[in-house]
């Protein structure tokens, strides 16, 4: 048997033995996509095993994320830290062979996927990354970064509408070194794909200004490759190549939905192996087999490697500035000092936390020359621009603002990659009511660690004339509900700058920074301590504890203006700025009890949002000042104190519990 066609047949039977020990997966795409994940593997892949993390390798994203045994057996032939026994072990209890590819758990894995739709936009984040590095640090004679970014799609991914997204801003962006295999075997999970799809893929991409290139048999591996190669030579556009693939390939259902996402048995597997020409035992791997990919992808990988890190060498002798700029990036060295900035904000000082926050954006771009902001059509208003940077475009590919239109799934799916890519930190924001529309990404970047930061702006029922489609209720508890995140809501501009330092020096956590459009008051006792360790008194009582009045945001305000009307009336409340619900939550308990006293039990919480949550901090015999409707259209003044944000509401809340 030549050896591309034993190679191929080990990839699909390693596929049908590991889901059929599972007795679970997807073997579908596995059987019809191995030729492809063949080809671009052993012929035009630049990775390396034993440098994993290497900065300038090839990225792959797995879009279709439900034919992970592919990957991983692709992935273990290739040298990665996949075993034999690794396989035996797919989809089961502490393996690192999950279900859907997870970047943290898998040798080899450069993005977690599955979610049908967001790894083209994964993959374009990445591209760009690439495509802005590139620019920024290349010189003559050394270019230190120069990679293709790969993904690997179905038809499930073609449905769905952040797919469409991302593409339009990659073509747009003329993101020449992305390239997307699609495996069009016209079935999905129901059916035929007949059943809800009928459009001209080629004729949509091509809409967007792709290339698009058409392979008529997806075992065909001369094709395959001189497709993909001829999408290495397009510099303009982004490349999709429609490769016809029979689903489930060689089982006796070979062409319908039963081989989606059913293991094939014992009985078809064998069957099918046989029809590759390949009948030995499960888990069985030819000695060729391994030899095949030692010479084609292990080796190419090395010698690659090996070339770049004697450039390297040399860009750091004729560029030592830029190679330490290029290793702090790289290792994710992004930090922000705050001593000269929080000096411009005294006590008193009166402005709307968007306006510090934007403030603050163009220190963070002076001390991180790889920090890039962007947001969805909105800078205007979510004030994210970099004032002396230009925008990311095919004229400027080192721009630092990044305008990704109106597509806010697409733009935070896009972060990811780019922030999986490394050599980048990117901040995109956008308004807080529109949170709903890239949740599902934002789960992702929680699920992968990856500290995006996203700056949401009008952040309550003060945003007034707009009214309820545009005013946040639910959004800060659907944030906070997601494990890994760290949500917060700053007080004043203080707390604003301190909320800033602890995103751009987050590692491993996603952060979400609630803005207010309306102005908010500097208090005298916040600080970038206090934020850290999430909700801390700003306003101490003064002789004892009659009621605990904890407060985010804007309405930290509110309670102090309360609390002094209250001493008036002999009732001393203690005032708790709570502007991080995951930071509180994550201190001692002595900590907790030292702001929270267990014995005082009267507290109120004021927060314009849904009161979801609160009821941990402020118990069952403590009440709430929220808003469980949705908003109404008016001048904001008039909707916050018709919902009843005013200091009298306060009182007459704070005597009711006392």
């Amino acid at each position: 048997m030549e050896r591309s066609s034993l190679s191929i047949a080990a990839i699909r039977a390693l596929g049908i033995d590991a889901i059929n020990k599972a007795n679970s997966g997807h073997p579908g795409m596995v059987l019809g996509s191995a030729p492809a994940m063949y080809t671009l593997f052993t012929k035009e892949m630049n990775i390396f095993h034993k440098q994993a993390d290497w900065i300038n390798r090839d990225r792959f994203v797995l879009a279709s994320g439900h034919a992970s045994a592919l990957l991983y057996s692709v992935l273990h032939l290739s040298g990665f830290n996949i075993s034999i026994d690794d396989l035996k072990n797919f989809r089961q209890w502490g393996s690192v062979t999950p279900g859907h590819p997870e970047c943290d758990i898998t040798d080899g894995v450069d993005a977690s996927s599955g979610p049908l739709g967001q790894g083209i936009p994964m993959a374009a984040g990445m591209a760009l990354a690439e495509k802005f590095l590139a620019t920024k640090f290349n010189r003559e004679g050394f270019d230190i970064v120069d990679h293709y970014t790969f993904a690997l799609c179905g038809d499930g991914d073609m449905q769905e509408g952040v797919t469409y997204e991302a593409a339009s801003l990659a073509g747009h962006l003329s993101l020449g070194k992305l390239i997307v295999l699609y495996d069009a075997n016209n079935v999905t999970l129901d059916g035929p794909l007949s059943m809800s799809f009928s459009e001209d893929v080629k004729k949509r991409f091509e809409a967007v200004g792709w290339q698009v290139i058409k392979v008529n048999d997806g075992n065909d591996v001369n094709a395959i490759q001189k497709a993909i190669r001829k999408g290495k030579r397009e510099l303009y556009k982004p490349t999709l190549i429609i490769i016809n693939t029979v689903i489930g390939y060689g089982s006796a259902n070979e062409g319908t939905s039963k081989v989606h996402g059913s293991p094939l048995g014992y009985e078809d597997g064998k069957n099918a192996k046989i029809s590759y020409g390949f009948d030995h035992e499960e888990f069985y791997v030819p000695e060729e087999v391994y030899e095949d990919f030692a010479n084609t992808c292990i080796k190419r990988g090395r010698n690659r490697f090996n070339k770049w890190n004697r450039l390297m060498k040399e860009y750091k002798k004729a560029y030592p500035e830029l190679a330490q700029e290029f290793d702090d990036a790289i290792n994710d060295r992004y930090s922000l000092d705050i001593e000269e900035l929080i000096k411009k904000y005294p006590a008193g000082h009166n402005d709307a936390t968007r306006n510090t926050s934007l403030e603050t954006i163009q220190e963070i771009a002076k001390q991180n020359p790889t920090f890039l902001s962007g947001t969805a059509d909105l800078a205007s208003s979510t004030k994210t621009t970099i004032a002396s940077e230009k925008n990311f475009s095919v004229e400027n590919y080192d721009g630092r603002n990044i305008a990704f239109g109106i597509r806010e799934f697409a733009m935070v799916a896009m972060m990811n990659g780019m922030t999986l890519h490394k050599g980048v930190r990117v901040s995109a924001g956008g308004f807080l009511v529109f949170a709903d529309y890239f949740k599902a990404a934002l789960r992702m970047a929680c699920l992968m660690h990856l500290p995006i930061i996203l700056p949401l702006s009008h952040d309550s029922i003060a945003v007034g004339e707009d009214g309820p489609t545009h005013q946040p209720i639910e959004q800060l508890t659907m944030l906070r509900s997601l494990p890994n995140i760290q949500v917060i809501r700053p007080a004043d501009a203080k707390e604003m700058v301190a909320a800033w330092k602890i995103a751009i020096e987050s590692k491993k956590t996603p952060t979400a920074l609630i803005l207010t459009r309306q102005n908010v008051v500097t208090l005298e006792d916040s600080s970038y301590e206090g934020v850290c360790k999430g909700a801390y008194i700003v306003g101490k009582e003064q002789n004892r504890i009659d009621a605990i009045i904890i407060a985010s945001g804007s309405e930290v305000s509110l309670a102090m203006q309360a609390k002094d009307e209250l001493l008036k009336e002999n009732i001393d409340v203690r005032v708790v700025s709570m502007p991080s619900m995951e930071l509180f939550d994550k201190q001692d308990s002595e900590y907790k009890e030292s702001v929270l006293p267990s014995n005082v039990r009267a507290r109120l919480s004021i927060e314009m949002g849904c009161d979801f949550g609160w009821y941990k901090y402020v118990g069952l015999d403590g009440k709430t000042m929220s808003v469980n409707t949705f908003g109404a259209s008016a001048p904001a003044d008039v909707v916050i104190e018709r919902y009843g944000f005013t200091v009298e509401n306060v009182i007459k809340n704070i005597k009711e519990i006392i």
